[in-house]
């Protein structure tokens, strides 16, 4: 079964995020733990989190479809050590609320080596960094999101994201969320039948379809290999139609959190319809 939903607001408390994610008929959701552009936001009150999960349970989400993505501010692979602990705090701060929440999964972007380290040295940070948030929580998952490459970002290669998995100590506690645009952006034609059977066959290859913990559904407004992370609406960029009918009908995408992130959110909910209108029976 394919859980389709979009990254819904926070927006009055982090509470709401179920009851938004429900109002456009989404059977999964992603959502921010806090501010995204922040650093510090206040702790949870108890009461908050109860919310959370009350609202969770009667709107019937399961924590597993349930993708929340941590601030936009962390760079695991900051070569400044300071910068670096900086986000490294961030980073473990996000995933304690995740698991006061009762969620499993904590979706981020790897890292940026800002032409200051080595792209290897830098992996090595972003793994070790791993590593440490492991330690400081007890069961949050690690979703490492795929990246289109822009400027200094790595992930946006399956070779990168296996070199972190390779270094982290817990492998069950590390998963990979694919992003259908930037993968797109990175080099990988998903568009054609022919590359979409190649890119996969490669991430089952490299990384392994048990390590996809996720999937963020955008169509592109950027081409093949330009390393641009611009998202589109479902079916008006690069990817096109096609793409989107082979892929809610490929089972290796069944049973994970499938978030659309696409430009206008005012068509969530068609956008929902209209991807599972496209499963064949």
């Amino acid at each position: 079964m394919k859980y389709i939903g979009a990254h819904v607001s926070i927006s009055g408390g982090v509470f709401k995020a179920p009851m938004n994610a429900f109002d456009i008929g989404a059977k999964a959701f992603a959502m921010f733990t806090k501010n995204q552009r922040r650093w510090e936001s206040k702790p949870y009150s108890i009461e908050e989190v109860q919310m959370f999960k009350d609202n969770l349970e009667r709107m019937n989400y399961k924590p597993k479809v349930v993708l929340p993505h941590d601030g936009y501010l962390i760079n695991l692979g900051n070569p400044d050590n300071e910068k670096h602990n900086q986000s490294l705090e961030a980073f473990i701060d996000e995933a304690k609320r995740v698991e006061l929440l009762g969620l499993e999964l904590l979706n981020f972007h790897p890292g940026s080596h800002l032409n200051e380290i080595d792209e290897l040295d830098c992996l090595e940070k972003i793994a070790k960094s791993i590593n440490e948030a492991i330690k400081a929580t007890e069961r949050v998952r690690f979703v490492i999101e795929t990246t289109a490459g822009q400027g200094t970002n790595l992930g946006y290669k399956f070779e990168q994201i296996a070199k972190i998995i390779k270094n982290v100590d817990v492998k069950d506690r590390v998963g990979v969320c694919i992003d259908t645009c930037h993968i797109y952006a990175a080099g990988y034609d998903i568009s054609s039948v022919e590359g979409y059977n190649e890119t996969f066959m490669e991430f089952e290859s490299l990384i392994g379809f048990d390590k996809l913990m996720g999937v963020h559904l955008n169509d592109s407004k950027s081409k093949l290999n330009s390393r641009v992370d611009r998202h589109h609406s479902i079916g008006k960029g690069f990817l096109g139609e096609e793409f989107f009918i082979r892929f809610m009908n490929d089972p290796r995408f069944d049973d994970i959190p499938i978030v659309l992130e696409t430009i206008d959110e005012t068509i969530w909910k068609d956008e929902i319809n209209y991807l599972y209108s496209l499963i064949k029976e």
